[in-house]
């Protein structure tokens, strides 16, 4: 049976003590982090410990995340995935209260679950998504609750048989995928969008840019066009649970697979492993 923690609880899912009057469930005001377990151990909890204390404070909600790391570790005992990959959920929501005000209610939800999740793929087929992302929007930056945009946009690219999506910002300019980061390799050069583009700032590819210089490799963040695509020697993207996938196809196109992704790719596969044998 799948144990769930949730404000200081343990509990069945069937238990998830949800109100109908929380805005995180009912309007998608709410925060959450995906992360990779590994061996049963988070992988880059701290990062994403960090990033969600950022979004909170961004909201004007205050709590306390000190006890999370070893909650995360007895959720992973008590869900049997202390061998092989897990996912782990985090996830806050506003709780009740008044919709022209951001405080978080006295009957807010923080929770934790834990589930397997199998190999991810080597490589992958994107389209370009049909809608912009605006780099404007309030949300920029927030891994919000509100994710509705990129499920439309993942369920188009797979009825047009994709794996993936790609947005562009409302001035024509790269951005990210539905679910991860977007990388270009040129000229020997990593390249990626600035977070000015409105993209997240992903725990995965703030890893890869710090693994990509020690290793010598020049990176930079620009802004990126459409045609960049076309003109990169390697795309890949990155999330936290796929790590780094190779982009073989955007649109109709076919893209080689390059070395510069494999080499990062073992970098990653082998900071994730020195983290779970930690």
């Amino acid at each position: 049976m799948t144990a769930l923690w949730c404000n200081g609880r343990w509990l069945d899912p069937l238990d998830f003590p949800a109100s109908p009057m929380d805005r995180g469930i009912t309007l998608g005001l709410g925060l959450f982090e995906t992360m990779l377990a590994l061996d049963g151990r988070p992988v880059f909890l701290d990062r994403h410990l960090a990033r969600l204390r950022d979004g909170c404070t961004r909201l004007g909600w205050s709590t306390s995340f000190q006890e999370l790391p070893e909650i995360a570790n007895e959720l992973l005992v008590r869900n049997q995935l202390t061998t092989g990959r897990a996912r782990i959920r985090l996830a806050i929501t506003a709780g009740a209260g008044p919709l022209d005000q951001l405080a978080s209610g006295s009957d807010f939800l923080l929770w934790m679950i834990a589930l397997p999740v199998g190999a991810t793929p080597q490589d992958i087929a994107v389209n370009i998504a049909p809608w912009p992302r605006n780099e404007r929007s309030p949300l920029v930056g927030l891994k919000c609750a509100s994710y509705a945009e990129n499920l439309l946009a993942l369920d188009h690219a797979r009825r047009a048989g994709f794996q993936e999506t790609l947005f562009l910002n409302t001035a024509g300019h790269l951005c990210e995928a539905a679910t991860a980061n977007l990388f270009l390799v040129k000229n020997h050069a990593l390249l990626t969008p600035p977070l000015e583009s409105g993209c997240l700032p992903g725990i995965a590819r703030e890893v890869v840019l710090d693994l990509a210089r020690r290793c010598g490799i020049e990176t930079r963040t620009e802004t990126l066009l459409p045609d960049d695509l076309d003109a990169a020697d390697e795309v890949f993207l990155t999330s936290s649970i796929k790590g780094l996938v190779s982009v073989l196809q955007v649109n109709r196109n076919a893209r080689p697979a390059g070395p510069i992704t494999s080499h990062l790719r073992e970098m990653w596969d082998a900071k994730i492993a020195s983290i779970a044998a930690y």
